[in-house]
């Protein structure tokens, strides 16, 4: 079936105020949670699955915190849930394993960096380019 649960959503969110912050310094998850109201606790458990994943990497200690293993542009919406969540529509039949391709088409052309850019749209913030 095609299932997308808390964990998805709560990651994006998350992983677009990491993307924001942008590569100077791991932020601490903490930071992120508060940031994004997202429960700490959970954070961490999602964190942890995607750091295992190889998307994110940690440092430990005062200036710790978390950062992207890989640029967010490369980072595609699709690995982040099939990476909590598992294979999406993975036994899906007929009708809605159409629907799961298409939702693996749309969520496979969409990238972290993206997610920030529709945000910041959405937010009516306006991104420059250097």
């Amino acid at each position: 079936m095609i299932s997308i649960t808390t964990k998805s959503p709560y990651a994006l969110k998350a992983l677009a105020e990491l993307a924001r912050a942008g590569d100077e310094a791991p932020i601490p998850i903490g930071e992120l949670a508060r940031r994004r109201d997202v429960p700490v606790q959970f954070l961490e458990q999602l964190f942890a699955v995607l750091r295992r994943a190889g998307l994110l990497k940690s440092q430990r200690g005062v200036k710790g915190g978390y950062s992207f293993a890989r640029d967010p542009s490369t980072i595609t919406v699709l690995e982040v849930v099939e990476t909590l969540e598992g294979p999406l529509g993975r036994d899906a039949e007929g009708v809605f394993e159409d629907a799961a391709a298409a939702a693996r088409q749309v969520l496979g052309g969409l990238t972290i960096a993206d997610v920030v850019e529709r945000e910041a749209r959405a937010g009516g913030q306006t991104m420059y380019y250097i």
